[in-house]
């Protein structure tokens, strides 16, 4: 059963393993680091992305991280700092964040996942979850790679990157 076929009663799964449930369905490569973390790479449309979903028991929630692979030299974080506010503004579901120590953008989200002990979390909510994140990577990619690459302020580049195409090629 494809997580397009199935009717989201998996509720007897642990939301670590409702996520891997859904990566192996979709074949995307993908390891288990314990219980409660698991990693995958998903196909995006500028590359390919890393996925992480990491449970917490304790506060019942699933934090999920997608990260494009950008990384951003020390001279050009205060501009994407500043695109990252501007991008974030404007979402409903998640946010962009620059990790001060490392360089790297990710995009981060959680999920509150409330049933029983062993918390619940259905393939339904999975896809929504991965694929908000994926979505919003493949949107904005091309707006860190302005500000980065060509040398746009970040309000260009969002306009730039934001432009709504009509008719076809």
């Amino acid at each position: 059963m494809t997580p397009d076929e199935d009717d989201g009663s998996d509720v007897d799964e642990a939301p670590i393993d409702t996520l891997e449930s859904y990566f192996a369905a979709r074949g995307w490569t993908h390891e288990r680091l314990g219980d409660d973390e698991i990693v995958g790479t998903a196909p995006g449309s500028w590359g390919s992305y890393e996925l992480r979903g990491v449970w917490r028991d304790d506060d019942r929630v699933l934090q999920f991280l997608a990260f494009p692979d950008i990384r951003v030299a020390e001279d050009k974080r205060q501009a994407i700092y500043e695109t990252v506010g501007l991008i974030n503004e404007g979402l409903w579901l998640g946010h962009f964040e620059l990790w001060a120590a490392s360089g790297i953008v990710t995009f981060r989200h959680a999920a509150i996942v409330e049933g029983d002990e062993a918390g619940v979390l259905t393939v339904d909510r999975a896809e929504l979850l991965v694929e908000a994140a994926l979505d919003e990577l493949d949107r904005f990619y091309p707006v860190f790679q302005f500000v980065l690459w060509g040398g746009k302020s970040p309000k260009d580049a969002i306009a730039a990157a934001m432009i709504d195409t009509a008719g076809e090629a």
